[in-house]
């Protein structure tokens, strides 16, 4: 599992069938800054996940990837390669809070 900032959203009319009626959205993953871990730093990359929880942007979300995305329900069949598992509300890093949703 990954953390990650959802930055907005990505449509596409036209894909696999499999794929009609789910929500993708944009992430860049979330890094605990080595030099400060009382910090996050965004990574380099940024990934299209499907929406298996009813995020938005702005928020901070757990996703997964690989064959362990397609075990979210109902994802079995469909061609993906994240998805995202959860609405993160807090982060502690060496007893720090780094993060809280409600801040």
């Amino acid at each position: 599992m990954f953390l990650a900032l959802v930055q907005g959203a990505v449509v596409a009319t036209k894909k696999d069938p499999a794929m009609n009626g789910r929500k993708l959205l944009l992430l860049r993953p979330q890094l605990v800054d080595e030099k400060d871990p009382s910090r996050f730093r965004p990574g380099i990359n940024t990934i299209i996940a499907v929406d298996s929880v009813g995020a938005g942007v702005g928020e901070m979300v757990l996703f997964c990837q690989g064959s362990s995305a397609r075990l979210a329900p109902n994802l079995k069949e469909a061609p993906i390669d994240a998805v995202i598992i959860g609405i993160v509300d807090s982060v502690d890093v060496l007893g720090k809070e780094i993060y809280n949703a409600k801040t």
